[in-house]
């Protein structure tokens, strides 16, 4: 039976994670900020925020009508968190587009390695491009490090790939990714939510927030603006 949805539950569908959420989670530059001055030195940053994005959503939209890489497979499964992308981070702000000493061009066969967890070629060169020339690492080792922070995270089987409605709050949400994952600490997890009627809307992503050397930590004022 469904349950009715209110403004404390998010629900996750088999074909989309609806949710209802408080109206700064809602909107889609909920994690901008306009008073960090852009220093976008390469290396130069905070923190990583590792964003995974709830795949349904976006197929469930009209950018997902098209993408059949991502929204059409052909193996009979579906994604459900996929790797948006690994930002470098201020503790307020962000640096985007630094000017590293070679140009940001990431070779065909490190992006098809990437389409696995990532799936949009478009999206590996792009990310690279904004927010991997500012990890200062080379498109090779920032895939890498990308790649075993998001095999890192174990995601709960109940949000594998559902098939049935499942009604929680974005505090259950964190608390059942943080069981599983006992290194990450109890800040470092973000729920956000693409906007929707009656101040509402569908999961977007998750940001897990992670030190320079790997290790779980806080996340800055992106994640959680007072």
């Amino acid at each position: 039976m469904r349950m009715p949805l209110n403004v404390r539950t998010i629900a996750l569908a088999a074909a989309f994670f609806a949710a209802l959420c408080q109206p700064a989670f809602a909107q889609r530059d909920f994690f901008s900020d306009d008073r960090q001055p852009q220093r976008n030195i390469a290396g130069g940053f905070d923190y990583y925020a590792l964003v995974l994005s709830w795949s349904p959503t976006h197929c469930s939209s009209s950018a997902g009508e098209d993408d059949d890489l991502q929204c059409n497979r052909r193996d009979g499964k579906r994604y459900s968190f996929v790797l948006h992308g690994l930002w470098p981070q201020y503790d307020r702000g962000w640096p985007q587009n630094c000017r590293t000493g070679r140009r940001p061009f990431v070779p065909q066969q490190l992006i098809d390695s990437m389409l696995d967890i990532m799936p949009s070629d478009k999206l590996v060169i792009h990310e690279y491009r904004k927010h991997g020339t500012c990890s200062g690492l080379d498109p090779a080792s920032y895939f890498r490090l990308s790649r075993l922070l998001f095999r890192s995270i174990k995601i709960p089987d109940r949000y594998v790939n559902p098939f049935e409605t499942l009604y929680v709050s974005p505090d259950k949400l964190r608390q059942d990714i943080a069981r599983l994952n006992p290194d990450l600490d109890a800040d470092s997890i973000a729920v956000a939510c693409a906007g929707g009627g009656g101040g509402g809307g569908r999961l977007r992503e998750i940001r897990i927030c992670f030190a320079k050397d790997g290790k779980s930590q806080p996340c800055g004022a992106n994640e959680n603006p007072k």
